[in-house]
């Protein structure tokens, strides 16, 4: 069986939570006359809250209710938060296909090396599937993109850091745990594919340097594109000695020697 590479993407395929969602967010709360504004720092907060909707539900507390006039019922709060992240999705999506957000350094050189190999990729995320693809087309190119499996938004009952998301790409693809390679760029994300037995490398993104990433077997500034943008390494418990920008040999030697042949 050929190994896979599986990806977050926010974070992993663009840096788009600080430069995309933040603004599309606070674009929303402005549309629906919201008394809200997410600073840099409070957003690097909520993002311990896996998902959009999830995030735009701590607006439902009694005080904020009642000032913005909202509704108490459950049933019109939970339609008014899927009103909000719809249009939000549409913002941020809208942001992504201008070309705002372009792939962090080097995911497209890998993403091209591991499918030249035959691996198979895919996307993990808990990010809306519409703006999942977006972001995927923009970072490796829409000839690669159509090559990925997209498992994203609420098709899992959990999201990060429960496995779920992970545990149905595994299903949905067949693929073995130990022939897998996760890439992520939070403790979060990390925390995940650990727990679905999934060796991961991670990428650090502009809010999650300084997290606890206990357990990666890479941690790295970015996958690096040398000379201009070279990765830069954080953490290499397993040794793989990487020189400016990981490569598809280096999930080969994580993966094994039989695991992570090249077909």
């Amino acid at each position: 069986m050929s190994p896979g590479l599986l990806l977050d993407c926010d974070g992993v395929l663009a840096d788009t939570e600080r430069d995309g969602h933040l603004p599309a967010f606070n674009a929303t709360f402005e549309e629906f006359g919201l008394p809200v504004r997410w600073s840099q720092e409070e957003y690097g907060r909520l993002l311990a809250i896996g998902g959009g909707k999830e995030r735009l539900r701590i607006l439902l507390e009694p005080g904020l209710v009642a000032r913005a006039g909202l509704p108490t019922d459950e049933d019109e709060q939970r339609e008014l938060v899927a009103r909000w992240h719809r249009a939000k999705t549409q913002r941020y999506t809208a942001l992504v296909r201008s070309g705002a957000l372009p792939g962090r350094p080097g995911i497209a050189r890998l993403v091209a090396e591991a499918d030249a190999a035959g691996w198979r990729l895919a996307v993990a995320s808990t990010s809306a599937e519409e703006s999942v693809r977006a972001v995927l087309e923009h970072a490796v190119g829409p000839e690669l993109a159509v090559r990925f499996d997209v498992f994203a938004g609420d098709v899992v009952p959990h999201k990060k850091p429960a496995p779920d998301i992970y545990l149905l790409a595994l299903r949905e693809t067949g693929l073995d745990p130990r022939e897998v390679v996760v890439v992520e760029d939070s403790a979060n994300g990390l925390r995940a594919a650990l727990a679905a037995g999934l060796t991961t490398v991670v990428t650090v993104s502009s809010y999650t340097r300084d997290e606890d990433f206990t357990g990666a077997a890479l941690v790295v500034s970015s996958l690096g594109d040398p000379p201009e943008e070279p990765a830069t390494t954080l953490a290499d418990p397993r040794g793989l000695e990487v020189d400016g920008a990981v490569g598809l040999e280096h999930l080969q030697r994580l993966l094994g020697p039989q695991q992570g042949a090249t077909p």
